[in-house]
C-alpha cells in the first residue's frame, strides 16, 4: 500500500499526457451533443470516485449527475431512457460483471458510454464507446488508493476540459508536486489518539464530501473501524446525536466556499467530543491551491495515517481480513 500511494504522484503526471487524445474527441463529443444527464456507475473506491466527479461536473458545468444501481441491468434486466445522455463507468479492473452489463444496457439504450478503467483490455473497456485509461499501472495492495487518485484525476481532466477551465489545468498540472508533499505531512496526532476507538465519524462538504467516503472506506478495509462519513450539513439531521465525549470526529475541511458551512459544524462539536481532528488546523496540510485538488491530497495524506494506524493496531495494512483484490459482482 506505501508503494501505490508513493507512485500517486507519477500516475497523475503520466495521465495528462495519455488521456490529451481520448480527452479532446470526447469533449468534442459532448459539446456537438450535450447531455441532460450525467448517470454514473461504479462500487468501491470507484464510487467515491464517482461522487467526486458528481461534484465536479454539478459545479462546473451545471449538468446533473445521478448513480446507476447496476443490479438493475444485471439482477432486474431493466435498462433507462438513456438516449443521448452520458454513461460514466469507473472501474479499477473493469472486470465486474454487473458493471460490464450495465454499460452494454446504457450503449443498447442510446447513450453515449464512456470507461474510466485502468485495465484498458478489460470486459467493461470492450463494450465502451470511449475509454479513458487511469494509466495506473499495476496496484500491489487491496486497498485501493492510486486507482482512486487517478480516477478522479480522470474526472477532473474530463471536467476542466469540457469546461475550458484553465485554472483547473493549471492546477492538474501542479497536483504531481502537491501529492507528494502531501505524503510527508505529519498526521501521528490523530494516529496516536485513533489507536484503541472502534467507532469514528467522518466528515466533509462540497469537494471534500467523497474524501470523507473514502477515507472512512480504507479505515474500514486496513484498520477494522467502523468508520462512517457525512456530509457536515446531513450529520445535523440526525447522526450528531451518536457524539459523546469519547467519540471521535474526523473533519476533511474544504478550501472554498463549503469551508464556512463546515466551520460552523465544527464550532457545534466543539465540547460534545474530546477527539475532534480537522484538517487544516489540528491536522496539517498544504498552502491552498484549487479547491478541488487540495481534496485530493487531503485523501492521499489520509492513505499514508492509514498505514501508520493499522501497524499501531498489529494490522498488516495489505493483507485486509476477507477481500481479493479483485471484486467481481453481479
Amino acid at each position: 500500500m506505501e508503494v501505490d500511494l508513493a507512485e500517486a504522484p507519477e500516475v497523475v503526471a503520466r495521465q495528462s499526457e495519455m488521456l490529451a487524445k481520448p480527452l479532446a474527441e470526447l469533449v468534442t463529443r459532448l459539446r456537438n451533443g450535450p447531455p441532460n444527464v450525467v448517470v454514473t456507475c461504479a462500487r468501491g473506491s470507484s464510487a467515491h470516485a464517482a461522487n467526486f466527479g458528481k461534484y465536479l461536473i454539478e459545479r462546473h458545468l451545471g449538468v446533473p449527475v445521478a448513480p446507476f444501481a447496476p443490479s438493475l441491468a444485471s439482477v432486474y434486466r431493466r435498462s433507462l431512457q438513456l438516449k443521448n445522455q452520458l454513461f460514466l463507468t469507473i472501474s479499477q479492473s473493469g472486470q465486474s460483471e454487473d458493471l460490464v452489463e450495465a454499460a452494454s444496457w446504457a450503449k443498447t439504450s442510446g447513450a453515449l458510454t464512456v470507461a474510466i478503467v485502468n485495465d484498458v483490455a478489460s470486459p467493461l473497456a470492450s463494450v465502451c464507446d470511449t475509454v479513458l485509461p487511469m494509466t495506473a499501472g499495476q496496484e500491489l495492495s487491496v486497498a485501493a488508493t492510486k486507482t482512486f487518485i487517478a480516477s478522479s484525476t480522470a474526472l477532473f481532466g474530463l471536467t476542466a476540459s469540457w469546461v475550458a477551465d484553465q485554472k483547473m489545468k493549471v492546477a492538474l498540472d501542479h497536483l504531481p508536486e502537491r501529492l507528494a508533499m502531501a505524503s510527508q505531512l505529519n498526521w501521528s496526532r490523530a494516529a496516536d489518539a485513533l489507536v484503541g476507538i472502534d467507532n469514528l465519524a467522518i466528515l466533509g462538504r462540497g469537494p471534500t464530501l467523497a474524501i470523507a467516503h473514502e477515507a472512512a472506506l480504507k479505515l474500514k478495509e486496513v484498520c477494522n473501524i467502523q468508520a462512517e462519513a457525512f456530509s457536515g450539513a446531513e450529520f445535523q439531521h440526525g447522526p450528531i446525536a451518536l457524539v459523546s465525549k469519547g467519540y471521535p470526529v474526523l473533519v476533511f475541511m474544504p478550501t472554498d466556499e463549503a469551508a464556512l458551512h463546515l466551520s460552523d459544524v465544527v464550532a457545534e462539536l466543539y465540547g460534545k467530543t474530546d477527539s475532534l481532528f480537522t484538517t487544516g488546523s489540528m491536522l496539517p496540510t498544504l498552502a491552498p491551491d484549487h479547491p478541488d485538488t487540495d481534496a485530493l491530497c487531503l485523501i492521499q495524506s489520509l492513505y499514508v495515517l492509514a498505514v501508520r494506524l493499522a501497524e499501531l493496531r498489529g494490522l498488516n495494512a495489505d493483507r485486509p481480513r476477507h477481500l481479493e483484490k479483485v471484486t467481481i459482482t453481479r
